[in-house]
């Protein structure tokens, strides 16, 4: 086992760095301000909405959050579209170079498209007062020129397994639109449909990123240690992906339940098999690998559980969406932000130890959520005690991860 791969709970020397926070080092690297981004807003948002809850159910005045439509909405639509759509943006900018070998987007071209993703926040927290088209505008705009970018690179080595994020952030973009539309009534569309959607979209970019990474990672930390390794079985792989793209399409078109359940349990199935196949269980010594596998993990808690409703009136569909939303999203956002954001800084591959304990409270904050429309009594509790894991989760994250991705990069250890 080598220092990089050993997680150690003593005290060690900080590594040095090469100077002070600076918007130079944030935007020398799209990972930098869009993770730091990432955790922060998540955080801020989460924070928002669960005072909005608290004085709605107080029923208190809640004009003092001037959004367009149902709050609700809001909150479904900034978890998708701000939270997770900057932690797509951070990792396509930092992958797409890697893939292609091309120079990353820095300076004043990635501080633009940050300047673009902010505003569609801002956008979105004031849309009760501004005009519909200007809302619109400044929100969509940037999955759209976060795809030209990656575009961009993509066609200088194009590969299909690397082309099809090109199809998927069209799908979101898409997705996006239509929630604008119906959430200003221009179409009759209840603009949660296109949300959930879009949440679907970004578990299947899971699901084929964490195909890549996780057995990948989990064969670095096992290499050496006598023990078997993660094993990837070509017409798995394939059926896992191929039926999770089958239950999303199925449930965008409004199929049958059983055609969607059918869907949703062949899924379940073989991303589990998949799952257990990669060897997390052995990786239990090291947080910053087992985290991954607990991300993937709540995809096929997700898919069990939409099954299940398929076929039974037993699973509340709040239930099914946080399992991918909290969970899946949730927890791999914080794995792979947190691994990655180290490697590309040039610091070691441990996780921080307040950082482990992020992992712990991810972890509590999906199980709550998931767990709390089944409860008659506590429910309001739990859905309290999932926020305040979620905040405190990403709160430290931010915390933690400010000095690193805020500052050059490393060029000594001792």
């Amino acid at each position: 086992m080598t220092d990089a791969e050993r997680v150690s709970f003593a005290p060690r020397p900080r590594q040095p760095l090469a100077g002070g926070p600076s918007l130079g080092a944030l935007f020398s690297y799209g990972f930098r301000p869009f993770f730091f981004s990432a955790g922060l807003f998540a955080a801020l948002a989460m924070t928002v909405w669960l005072a909005w809850i608290t004085t709605a159910a107080a029923g208190w005045w809640q004009g003092w959050l001037p959004v367009a439509g149902s709050a609700f909405a809001w909150h479904a639509h900034e978890m998708v579209f701000g939270f997770a759509a900057a932690a797509i943006g951070g990792f396509l900018l930092t992958a797409v170079p890697n893939w292609t070998g091309t120079l990353p987007l820095t300076g004043r071209p990635l501080a633009i498209l940050f300047a673009t993703w902010l505003a569609g926040r801002v956008a979105m927290g004031l849309s009760g007062l501004l005009p519909f088209p200007l809302v619109m505008l400044l929100d969509v705009a940037f999955l759209p020129i976060l795809g030209a970018f990656a575009a961009r690179q993509l066609i200088v080595r194009p590969a299909a397994r690397n082309l099809m994020f090109l199809v998927l952030v069209a799908a979101l973009t898409v997705c996006n639109i239509l929630f604008h539309l119906g959430n200003a009534s221009h179409l009759a569309l209840d603009p949660f449909a296109p949300v959930r959607i879009a949440l679907m979209v970004v578990i299947v970019m899971i699901a084929i990123v964490g195909g890549r990474i996780i057995p990948a990672f989990t064969h670095n930390w096992l290499n050496g240690k006598r023990k078997p390794m993660p094993q990837r079985i070509p017409w798995l792989e394939k059926t896992a992906l191929a039926a999770l793209v089958a239950f999303v399409l199925l449930e965008a078109t409004g199929a049958p339940d059983t055609l969607i359940g059918l869907a949703a349990l062949v899924a379940a199935v073989a991303h589990g098999a998949r799952l257990v196949l990669w060897r997390g269980f052995a990786t239990r010594a090291e947080p910053i690998v087992w985290v991954l596998h607990l991300g993937y993990a709540w995809i096929v808690i997700g898919l069990a559980l939409a099954a299940l409703a398929a076929f039974t009136d037993a699973v509340p569909s709040a239930s099914i969406t946080h399992a991918f939303g909290t969970g899946a999203i949730g927890t791999m956002t914080l794995a792979v932000m947190s691994r990655a954001s180290l490697g590309h800084t040039g610091r070691r591959l441990i996780a921080p130890r307040p950082i482990v304990w992020t992992y712990y409270l991810i972890t509590l904050a999906a199980a709550l959520r998931v767990a709390a429309p089944f409860w008659t009594d506590g429910s309001a509790a739990a859905l309290t005690a999932a926020a305040l894991a979620w905040i405190s989760a990403f709160s430290l994250f931010t915390y933690v991860y400010a000095p690193i991705l805020t500052t050059p990069r490393i060029t000594s250890r001792h």
